[in-house]
């Protein structure tokens, strides 16, 4: 028998989402009878705006043809007037739409990197900065954050230990995606100082910008001197409750940058033109969804918070934005503890799942007590899969020590 052609070692490495891998037990528990509550995934159950649905049903066009490869002129310039809300005034050509965060994300790592280059990124992180890394041939240098003092930066001293000459620039996520951090207006003037003094990109995911529950932050658009150096990469998934409408967009000012952002779009054609017409319609709507929004992730991450702190050696700060808690678990391996409650553990034919936290760090061995809850349910909902949580650790716990 013939073997089959080898692959490339790019695909020999590439990670599997820690945030869907326990998908396949989740399945089983449900055939099972098993209602599951779902902590694992950052997928709002917020219905989505009805402006979006309208316009795509009243779509006259009787071809869905190509779009321009930058994004079709009704979303870009509504991506234009929706920013100049924020008083962040952008040119037309200062943006390009893409198919979701996840390209832009994508694009932006490589245009700023080559093979080989890195990318310093604090730990923990969006999991899928790994797998888009891989992708782009480029190496992220992880710079640990801490539990204890709720996942804020190090000092610019400590972050200038991992620069290197292959350093092109650093990743940012405000607020953050997993630990619901929001950096600090001298967390942000370290973030520049060190681009300015390095000559570094800075590629911040402002993904989560709305949801931000004590306090405000800045874009890095907003940074005086960040002009060439600061690249944004939005998507549309989050606040409009929009995960499936893969709607995204890479903003800077910086010209070059954005000559290369429409060469890629340009070799991939061009995003989804009827998502483009929905998208357009929904952010021309302005803010009057956020608001309420808002109001009702507060009252969720409240509940959850709550329910969290009643765990004897659970540990955990009430996070100021986006909509995830990063908690530290009295258990000794979260992995086997999180497939355990799906597998293992019902109670009144319920459990919850669970996003292990090894998979949101590149160093191996971090992580191994910790998993990511995505407060998403209704707050009676997030109270009883934390509650659910609670008493899981107590059997799972006395069953390691009888065994």
């Amino acid at each position: 028998m013939i073997s089959a052609p080898q692959l490339s070692h790019r695909a020999s490495i590439m990670p599997a989402s820690p945030i869907r891998k326990l998908v396949p037990l989740g399945d089983a528990a449900k055939a099972r009878g098993t209602h599951v509550y779902h902590l694992n995934i950052g997928q709002p159950d917020i219905e989505t705006p009805p402006e979006f649905l309208d316009a795509v049903r009243t779509y006259r066009e009787k071809v869905i043809a190509y779009g321009n490869s930058q994004g079709i002129r009704v979303f870009v310039e509504s991506l234009q007037q929706y920013y100049d809300s924020l008083d962040i005034p952008l040119n037309y050509d200062d943006i390009v739409i893409t198919t979701g965060g996840s390209e832009a994300i994508l694009f932006s790592m490589m245009a700023v990197a080559e093979p080989g280059d890195e990318l310093l990124v604090f730990e923990p992180f969006y999991t899928n900065y790994n797998g888009f890394a891989i992708m782009a041939g480029v190496r992220l240098v992880p710079i640990a954050t801490q539990a204890e003092d709720g996942f804020h930066l190090p000092s610019m001293e400590e972050i200038e230990e991992y620069i290197t000459p292959r350093t092109r620039g650093v990743i940012i996520c405000n607020p953050n995606n997993p630990t619901g951090t929001v950096l600090r207006e001298d967390e942000l003037q370290v973030v520049r100082d060190l681009a300015l003094k390095h000559n570094l990109y800075v590629l911040s995911d402002e993904v989560y910008r709305e949801f931000v529950y004590e306090g405000k932050t800045r874009s890095v658009l907003e940074i005086e001197g960040l002009e060439e150096h600061g690249v944004v990469m939005d998507s549309l998934s989050k606040r409009y409750s929009l995960c499936g409408g893969r709607m995204g967009a890479v903003i800077s000012r910086n010209r070059r940058f954005m000559d290369v952002m429409l060469r890629f779009g340009q070799a991939r054609l061009c995003a989804a033109t009827l998502e483009q017409v929905g998208a357009a319609a929904l952010v021309a709507e302005g803010a009057k969804y956020f608001d309420p929004m808002i109001a009702e992730y507060r009252m969720r991450r409240d509940a959850t918070f709550e329910e969290l702190q009643k765990i004897p050696g659970m540990l955990c700060r009430k996070p100021n934005g986006a909509f995830y808690i990063m908690a530290q678990f009295p258990v000794d391996d979260i992995e086997d503890f999180s497939a355990w409650m799906l597998s293992d553990f019902s109670e009144n034919d319920e459990t919850t799942m669970l996003a292990p936290g090894p998979g949101f760090y590149a160093t191996r061995g971090r992580g191994n007590n910790e998993a990511r809850l995505a407060y998403v349910l209704n707050a009676p909902e997030c109270r009883r899969a934390v509650e659910l949580v609670a008493h899981g650790i107590e059997q799972y716990n006395s069953m390691k020590r009888k065994g």
